[in-house]
């Protein structure tokens, strides 16, 4: 299955409360692929796109998802945006976002594990207070179709 998690409005943009000193800091965010987080963006890109497969099985009438980017155990399964600060190549990891597949409502993820097109989240990467978005990030601010 197709999936490709678009962020806008991210912290490190002119003008966010937060912008100087997460630029200054390095901030990147990224997707993480196992325990490595990769395809990362600096907090002031005007937006970050990531798109990768993920593996589809049915179980007892159920979608279970599986592969490198998926994170938990089956029925509580998720992705994980993670931001950190970089040095060079290090990258260190201070806070994550945790989408879940079970906040996808069910027809559009059987629609996407069909292969009827990509499944698509798109949500911003700024939160109340003007820093990185974190924790679980839930619809509404998450919204989910099929693509």
């Amino acid at each position: 299955m197709r999936i490709r998690i678009e962020g806008y409005d991210l912290p490190g943009r002119p003008g966010a409360p937060q912008a100087e000193a997460l630029r200054l800091g390095g901030v990147h965010v990224g997707m993480q692929r196992k325990a490595e987080v990769v395809d990362r963006f600096p907090v002031q890109a005007e937006s970050a796109v990531w798109e990768f497969d993920v593996d589809v099985r049915h179980v007892d009438g159920f979608i279970d998802v599986g592969g490198p980017w998926v994170h938990g155990r089956p029925g509580q399964r998720f992705l994980y945006l993670s931001w950190g600060a970089v040095d060079g190549e290090s990258f260190a990891m201070f806070r994550r976002a945790k989408l879940l597949f079970g906040d996808i409502p069910g027809p559009l993820l059987r629609a996407a594990a069909d292969g009827s097109g990509t499944l698509v989240g798109r949500l911003g990467l700024t939160d109340a207070e003007g820093g990185p978005r974190c924790a679980r990030v839930r619809p509404p601010e998450l919204a989910w179709e099929l693509r």
